[in-house]
């Protein structure tokens, strides 16, 4: 419980600062995706800044969360981000929730619910080994360049997706990175720091922030968070069974329901994420020109007092 409440807070002031940042780089030319002017155009925004604040907490909730649970049940908690990210959006821009925001909702708590429920998460306490490591960083780093790759070529919502896929995998990694960090912190600093993972996680961490910025800037907002929120969970499940030891119940029946489980609640991220108040507009596009309103009230409304 402990750890699923600190997921929940950690969800929630990563949809906070998904609206901010998003905010901050909506300005940048579009020339500057994957490139380092478009860290340069974001660093100068207060709104981006006050954003990237806000997720040096969301790591803080995130650590807390994976020191006494399991990759296999925090990472699935955070898809709750989109809830808290219709929420904010519908007291920013005075948006009624409709049926669409609703079902999507219920649907993700009933999959999340239903996971927990079948999965039963436990164990998760192990450290793994360097071969594990080594091969878990390689396929990652593989599937994450893959999808760069893709995010080349094609229209603005195929690059948002694959940028979106990127950060997740790189953010699925740092979540692990994480946990083995919190892990040995219980024998003190020294033992961290005699171990590779806080140095990968200052490199790895860099490389998410500008992912993610560029998964924001590609294309529409829709397309990125499906991608990311869904691709999280999934790659977090397999890290946390692999390199932790997470143990979820076995068998036909409950590894089926397990599957149903994280199929219902994909399917309500998808259906949360194609609503108009995520995507910005029926037709699933950001509406820059909304999101540039939205950045000037930000900029003179204390965010305390904008965001409730």
């Amino acid at each position: 419980m402990f750890a699923v409440s600190f997921a929940a807070l950690a969800a929630f002031t990563n949809a906070l600062t998904s609206v901010l940042q998003r905010m901050g780089v909506e300005t940048a030319p579009a020339s500057s995706a994957l490139k380092a002017s478009l860290m340069g155009h974001a660093v100068r925004q207060k709104i981006w800044l006050i954003g990237f604040v806000l997720s040096l907490v969301q790591f803080g909730f995130v650590a807390m969360a994976l020191k006494h649970g399991q990759l296999s049940t925090v990472q699935p908690v955070l898809t709750t981000e989109l809830l808290f990210l219709l929420l904010i959006l519908a007291t920013w821009f005075r948006y009624r929730l409709g049926v669409r925001e609703w079902v999507g909702a219920v649907t993700v708590v009933l999959g999340l619910s239903g996971f927990f429920l079948a999965a039963r998460p436990h164990g998760g306490q192990l450290l793994p080994s360097t071969d594990q490591w080594v091969v878990a960083t390689s396929i990652l780093a593989a599937a994450i360049a893959i999808a760069i790759i893709g995010a080349l070529r094609g229209p603005r919502w195929w690059r948002a997706a694959a940028l979106g896929a990127a950060t997740a995998m790189a953010a699925s990694y740092t979540s692990a990175l994480t946990k083995s960090i919190t892990t040995y912190l219980g024998h003190g600093w020294s033992a961290v720091f005699s171990h590779f993972e806080p140095y990968m996680l200052a490199i790895v961490g860099i490389g998410t922030v500008f992912l993610l910025q560029s998964a924001l800037h590609a294309g529409p907002i829709t397309a990125s968070r499906t991608t990311l929120v869904t691709t999280n969970p999934l790659i977090s499940i397999l890290l946390g069974i692999t390199l932790f030891g997470d143990i979820l119940r076995g068998g036909v029946l409950w590894i089926g329901l397990e599957i149903l489980a994280l199929a219902v609640l994909i399917v309500g991220v998808v259906v949360l994420t194609r609503s108009p108040l995520v995507a910005g507009s029926p037709d699933g596009n950001v509406d820059d020109e909304t999101l540039r309103g939205a950045r000037q009230r930000a900029m003179t409304i204390p965010p305390i007092e904008a965001l409730p």
